[in-house]
């Protein structure tokens, strides 16, 4: 049985209990200011990862939800949440097996970037990929 957030229900997180691939990266999915709505534009890079977990069925992934520095540590982390759901929910939808994504959120704590300003803020708003064997 599992969660709404993918994780099983006995509280085993993939990076808990799996080894974490290396050598496979895939593009952030960024989010607007306040939103965890998934833009036109960032789409694709979903599909590709969705395209990547059929062709490898034994790999699991963790979404991992970020924001930029605005905003409290509270409601960061819960917007990083509805983003890492946001692109759970997608990949759930292309056919993936709901168990075989998780999310996570880290708010505002992991920046890609340091500094103040849309610039940087931008980069800070997204959605980022782990994934486990």
């Amino acid at each position: 049985m599992y969660g709404e957030d993918g994780i099983p229900l006995d509280g085993q997180p993939f990076d808990l209990t799996r080894q974490r691939l290396e050598g496979t990266a895939f593009e952030p999915v960024y989010f607007g200011y306040d939103s965890f709505q998934l833009a036109p534009e960032e789409v694709a890079k979903i599909e590709r990862i969705a395209d990547y977990l059929n062709r490898n069925s034994r790999t699991v992934l963790i979404v991992e939800g970020h924001c930029d520095e605005r905003g409290s540590n509270e409601y960061n982390l819960s917007l990083g949440e509805q983003r890492a759901l946001s692109v759970r929910s997608y990949l759930v939808g292309l056919g993936i097996a709901a168990e075989r994504v998780q999310s996570r959120s880290f708010g505002e704590e992991r920046p890609a970037v340091q500094g103040t300003g849309e610039a940087a803020w931008r980069l800070n708003r997204r959605g980022e990929f782990a994934l486990y064997e």
